[in-house]
């Protein structure tokens, strides 16, 4: 896949708080960031002589979708295709502090059968604008 032909797409849950929202979305961005190295690590400088990280190399769309929604997006989308990224929040992962448990819980676990507050894509144009192309914007 070409830097070109990558395309990012966090789809949410509109049922959640404000707060909940933008936890979920900080919390996907950085995990498809963490996969796909080239959504961001640009240093800029500006005119005053200042770097600054760059947030996001592409644009990253905030759609909505409901629990229901989510659920299917999460199984059409994996397996990903090759370089693609998929990178879902599941619920249950809002009680756990604690990264190592939340790694022991998810292997207990079937995703497919779980609520997902959010899911995050990262990956070739097409294929995410199949996954995402009817979904509303969230506002």
């Amino acid at each position: 896949m070409s830097a070109v032909d990558l395309r990012v797409a966090i789809v949410l849950d509109p049922s959640l708080a404000p707060g909940l929202l933008a936890n979920t979305a900080a919390a996907i961005g950085i995990g498809l960031g963490a996969v796909v190295t080239s959504l961001g690590g640009v240093v800029l400088t500006e005119a005053g002589g200042r770097p600054f990280a760059v947030g996001s190399t592409r644009p990253v769309p905030i759609l909505r979708a409901d629990e229901a929604g989510l659920a299917g997006l999460f199984q059409r989308a994996v397996p990903a295709p090759a370089g693609a990224a998929v990178v879902p929040f599941p619920r249950f992962a809002r009680a756990m502090h604690d990264f190592a448990d939340y790694a022991a819980a998810v292997p207990l676990r079937d995703l497919a059968q779980e609520p997902l507050d959010g899911v995050g894509l990262a990956g070739p144009a097409a294929w995410v604008r199949s996954l995402t192309g009817s979904l509303p914007l969230l506002r």
